[in-house]
């Protein structure tokens, strides 16, 4: 199944990838390649993962404190987070 990122969620993944490679060399990288793998994930199985509400689910990434979250259309994985699990839950939901 294909993706598309919302706007606001594709401002705040490459955010993420300006912090974390401003932390460390190649942290940034690594963050992206979690986020890029957890979408696999979401893409093969879409509805295995955790709902948060009617039409949104939440797929965690394994090494980094984020959540990928996501609706599915008729067409494809629409990613409307990436969203930092110790910050302000539900900043996303007027996407």
């Amino acid at each position: 199944m294909k993706y598309s990122f919302h706007e606001a969620a594709e401002r705040e993944f490459f955010s993420a990838i300006e912090y974390y490679e401003e932390c460390q060399p190649d942290l940034g990288l690594r963050f992206s390649e979690e986020v890029y793998a957890t979408i696999e994930r979401i893409c093969k199985h879409p509805n295995a993962w955790t709902p948060i509400d009617t039409k949104t689910k939440r797929c965690l990434t394994n090494k980094f404190p984020y959540g990928i979250l996501y609706r599915i259309t008729e067409k494809n994985i629409r990613i409307m987070a990436v969203m930092h699990l110790h910050r302000k839950p539900d900043y996303w939901t007027d996407r």
